[in-house]
């Protein structure tokens, strides 16, 4: 199933918590349109975002220094939450992983749909 709005939508008014985690899209449209109000919040970040960079966020996923293993897994909310600061079409494929590769770090990081993978990281 694949999680599709355009960024010319407008961001949707208060919801319930069961409408924004509870529905088949499982809170990515939430996660981002936090990105989308972030990016106006702190346009720093969105251009760090817009640059390719994956820098911390509040889902897993993002990477603020080299690591030893340059692999990493993360949540599709960060790449939802990614996608809205960089002030994109929110295009997420609940089925499948997506590879990305931070243009700072050069850490690559595989965004999955099976939390365990990026869970038992910890």
């Amino acid at each position: 199933m694949i999680i599709k709005r355009t960024i010319s939508e407008p961001i949707r008014a208060t919801l319930e918590y069961q409408e924004i985690w509870g529905g088949s899209d499982q809170g990515l449209i939430m996660c981002w349109e936090v990105g989308r109000k972030r990016a106006i919040d702190k346009p720093e970040l969105a251009a760090r975002c817009i640059n390719g960079e994956l820098p911390v966020l509040g889902w897993k996923g993002g990477v603020s220094r080299k690591l030893l293993r340059l692999e990493k897994f993360g949540s599709l909310k960060y790449l939802a939450q990614w996608q809205g600061l960089r002030g994109e079409d929110l295009d997420v494929d609940l089925t499948r992983e997506r590879v990305l590769i931070c243009t700072k770090t050069q850490m690559t990081v595989t965004f999955t749909p099976d939390q365990y993978k990026y869970v038992s990281e910890i």
